[in-house]
């Protein structure tokens, strides 16, 4: 080893990290084989061990995505299906077990790479004393398209390769994390949107019993999860915009992969487009990997009972609303078909119960009431399902994200979708003319950085938010008192803030189960 490197011995062959800071980075290490031609639409395969020393200075490939989106990526990180990898970053390995957290990264179930500057885990590995893992899976049609019902004797597909990719990683991890001075006993899964859905989803699992220890959800639309005809229906949809006719499935494995690309993308805006409220592409309820929707699992007590910290930001939707983006609701017009859609779907729920509902919402018909429905819908209320029955049996915190700086204010994005993730990970300015600061705030926004990365790592560390020196006391969440932390400029604990929209909604898993 020099100054600058770290070889470690991990059970598929050597990588070298580099300094990062005071920690060290290994960045592209793979953890399964790659994904492309007769492996496409299937199971992750167990990676090749290599002989000489994997030199891991770089992001390993994006998944297969459309550019045209407005993710953040290098242009010089190459795309390929052969993008199942891994970064670590952890102090230099000295015979001391540190604790573990693996991020799984949002973007919809179809956009985004661990590779993403927001997520570089430098400063929360620095912070903690502790590894820090991000994971790249498989997005979009290559991960989350069910195409199981047109399987034939010759051409077989699997169902949620996306996740069993998420699952494959995890279980390099226990496989290899001691390697670089991390506890595999100590294991807190994480992620944002998709990311945090794919959190929940997971920990209704049982192929992930005893992979993760904790877990921290990030405004999960733990709801956006479907049954296997709506997912039949879907693959349908996709073979039409790929010009695939069913008796020649297997063509699917050798169509150039930019073309499987663009269909991905039409059906990814197509389906919330037609049907507001729904994602074209998410994990489906195949009986194995997920065997019930998940937010009803939880609600019978079928998840894994470890600790959780699960929350939402005060301003979910709006980012949608700036991007005239399809993914969300963000309309009067949009929210209501969604909830016609819901009524429509579900025969057995009563039409004053939807009509509770919408009259929770005064303003319903201006932008900001919109807003509110589309956000609790999508966001607010799955959360708090979630909360409620995992809070039965299990140590909960619930937070709620408020803060938001002067530009963002004045843009009315507020603390939109997303906006709390670099106050996780201590990343400011990665986006291009990041306007974040340009009204000031800066100041401030460290701050409650500090506060919530601390909150994050003692969690991480010893399965309990721990009280900070000078900071507001964070108590567990449970019925009926159902304490929040609201984290802003100063964080305060608030009881079952918003009670009368949840007492509104009710605990029905509502419309998308």
């Amino acid at each position: 080893m020099t100054e600058a490197t770290c070889h470690v011995h991990t059970p598929y062959g050597d990588v070298i990290g580099h300094r990062d800071g005071t920690v060290v980075a290994w960045k592209g290490i793979p953890y399964a084989a790659s994904t492309g031609g007769e492996h496409r639409f299937k199971a992750p395969r167990p990676v090749e061990p290599w002989s000489e020393p994997k030199d891991c200075v770089k992001f390993g490939p994006v998944a297969p995505q459309g550019l045209d989106n407005p993710v953040p990526m290098d242009p010089d990180t190459p795309m390929s299906e052969d993008c199942l990898s891994v970064n670590v970053w952890a102090p230099e390995p000295d015979g001391t077990p540190r604790p573990v957290m693996v991020w799984i990264h949002g973007g919809a179930y179809s956009l985004g790479s661990s590779a993403q500057t927001v997520y570089d885990g430098r400063h929360l590995a620095e912070l903690g004393d502790l590894v820090i893992v991000t994971v790249n899976y498989r997005i979009g049609a290559f991960g989350f398209l069910d195409l199981s019902s047109f399987s034939t004797e010759q051409t077989e597909f699997d169902a949620n390769v996306g996740l069993r990719d998420m699952i494959a990683a995890l279980r390099w991890v226990q496989e290899s994390i001691g390697a670089f001075g991390g506890d595999a006993s100590n294991v807190t899964l994480f992620g944002e949107s998709s990311g945090g859905a794919s959190v929940t989803t997971l920990m209704t699992s049982p192929a992930t019993e005893g992979l993760f220890h904790r877990a921290i959800v990030q405004s999960a639309p733990a709801t956006s999860v479907y049954g296997q005809d709506r997912a039949a229906q879907v693959a349908a949809r996709f073979l039409e915009i790929v010009d695939v006719t069913p008796d020649r499935i297997d063509e699917l494995k050798t169509i150039d992969m930019h073309r499987l690309v663009a269909a991905s993308d039409t059906l990814c805006y197509d389906v919330p487009a037609r049907v507001p409220g729904t994602l074209g592409l998410a994990p489906v309820v195949d009986g194995e990997i997920v065997p019930r929707y998940p937010v009803a699992a939880f609600q019978k007590g079928f998840a894994h009972r470890i600790p959780l910290i699960i929350g939402t930001n005060h301003d979910e939707a709006s980012i949608f609303r700036l991007m005239k983006s399809p993914l969300m609701p963000v309309t009067s017009d949009t929210v209501s078909e969604m909830f016609r859609a819901i009524a429509n779907d579900h025969s057995d729920l009563p039409a004053f119960r939807v009509a509770e509902i919408m009259s929770a919402y005064p303003d319903r018909s201006k932008t900001a009431g919109a807003l509110a429905m589309s956000r609790d819908a999508g966001f607010k209320m799955p959360s708090l399902w979630i909360a409620d029955a995992h809070s039965r049996h299990s140590p909960v915190w619930m937070y709620r994200f408020d803060h938001a700086t002067p530009m963002l204010r004045a843009a009315r994005i507020g603390a939109g979708h997303a906006t709390e993730i670099p106050y996780v990970f201590g990343n400011f300015g990665t986006l291009n003319r990041d306007p974040t600061f340009w009204l000031g705030g800066r100041k401030a926004a460290m701050a409650v950085s500090a506060r919530v990365m601390k909150r994050w790592v003692a969690f991480a560390r010893h399965g309990v938010p721990a009280t900070l020196d000078g900071a507001k006391h964070w108590p567990k969440y449970a019925e009926p008192t159902r304490a929040t932390l609201v984290i802003d400029g100063q964080d305060t604990v608030v009881d079952d803030p918003d009670g009368d929209l949840r007492v509104a909604w009710g605990d029905r898993v509502l419309g998308f189960s």
